[in-house]
């Protein structure tokens, strides 16, 4: 792959973590999530790919 399509993919996973991270931890401020664990799903789709990748795990609350 060239350099354009790295920069690209980069540029895109950068945005998709940090506005990810963030939204997720505006909303484990909002609740009560002290020694909880929550079910997290992720997906990402490239529909004219017909692409579609999901990523599974957990999330565990601040004590």
């Amino acid at each position: 792959m060239n350099d354009e399509f790295n920069m690209s993919m980069r540029k895109f996973l950068k945005q998709l973590g940090v506005t990810s991270q963030q939204a997720i931890e505006e909303a484990m401020r909002a609740h009560d999530t002290a020694g909880k664990t929550f079910a997290v799903r992720a997906v990402v789709t490239i529909d004219a790919l017909d692409l579609t990748h999901e990523v599974k795990g957990t999330i565990k609350g601040q004590e």
